[in-house]
């Protein structure tokens, strides 16, 4: 059985819907056989680990732990969904103090037992904060840790696919930047509808801004149809990203990275940027767009400006004066 590395990769948060479903995609991709899973809530963790060998994978070395010493020793690769999810009603915003606490003890577990983790993927809301938490807590470089943001893309690319009629392959460039949440800027002037450009498919501008804003609330859809938060594209697309710092096939859909870019007018944030994950990390370009896009995307970029001061003002993080103290690769 050939697995695209022997290295160790620890799913945090196992016992979720998102980290049981991201443990079964990665043995499903053949990523790893060393799969370690880690949850501090051991009854549901015995569950998934029952479910997971019940599978029957071939060469599988699978262990788990409620131990973060045990199971961040040695760890290469990690995801984590290991935060509280949104309930119907909730933004990802309202998680914002509990799971920055989360992502705080996270980020100083990497520091002490894995510091040589070659990549780190954090899922759990507000996706752009906890990430960011864990960069500077980590005291990792940060093309080493990365959000998931490409949600708002495959979501808004499966909206205009259904309302053109044609595959959502068929759809490209439909993009969104900035924040994971509900200032997301979503860039509509690089997208083509099996190849011809949306500007030509008579769309009109009324109809767009539905879908711009069911795109945007995508997330709250899926927990008033199924009663709970989406738990089976964010595990696909987050495994999918690691798979990339594995060294497979590159991540190309926008990841949320650290941007601290005088060029972009972006600093000291995480964010969407168009971006490729591979097995040197993520790296990021300056997005284009139409004036109206930029300006929205500028006004994401302030609003998560604002909320990274309300982790400040918490004592979560130091103000950004003194990041460099925290984590001098930043």
């Amino acid at each position: 059985m050939e697995f695209l590395t022997n290295e160790k990769l620890v799913i945090v948060g196992a016992a979720g819907m998102i980290g049981s479903n991201m443990a079964q995609t990665a043995m499903m991709l053949k990523l790893t056989p060393n799969l370690c899973l880690y949850d501090v809530y051991e009854p549901g963790l015995r569950g998934v680990v029952a479910e997971m060998d019940h599978c029957a994978f071939e060469g599988a070395n699978i262990t788990w732990t409620t131990d973060p010493a045990v199971a961040f020793k040695n760890a290469k690769y990690i995801i984590s969904s290991g935060g509280a999810p949104r309930k119907e009603g909730m933004t990802r915003e309202d998680l914002l103090k509990g799971n920055c606490q989360i992502a705080e003890d996270f980020g100083k577990n990497v520091r002490k037992y894995c510091p040589d983790v070659k990549h780190v993927v954090v899922i759990f809301n507000p996706a752009d904060l906890t990430g960011l938490v864990v960069l500077l807590h980590s005291g990792l470089s940060p093309e080493r840790v990365t959000t998931l943001a490409a949600l708002d893309s495959t979501r808004l690319q499966e909206a205009l696919a259904a309302e053109f009629g044609v595959q959502q392959c068929k759809v490209t460039g439909a993009h969104t930047y900035g924040g994971h949440g509900e200032a997301m800027a979503v860039f509509a002037s690089g997208v083509k509808i099996d190849g011809k450009p949306l500007s030509e498919m008579n769309l009109s501008a009324e109809r767009f801004a539905e879908i711009k804003q069911n795109t945007i609330q995508g997330g709250s859809n899926i927990i008033k149809l199924r009663g709970r938060s989406s738990f089976q594209s964010p595990a696909y697309n987050a495994v999918k990203m690691i798979e990339a710092a594995m060294g497979g096939e590159p991540f190309t859909w926008p990841a949320g990275c650290y941007v601290n870019c005088e060029k972009c007018g972006f600093k000291n944030v995480m964010m969407a940027m168009p971006s490729v994950i591979d097995e040197k990390g993520v790296h990021f370009a300056a997005p284009a767009g139409t004036a109206q896009e930029m300006a929205d995307l500028k006004a994401s970029y302030e609003h998560l400006c604002k909320m990274r001061d309300e982790i400040i003002d918490l004592g979560i993080i130091p103000p950004v004066a003194d990041w460099k103290k925290v984590n001098d690769s930043l």
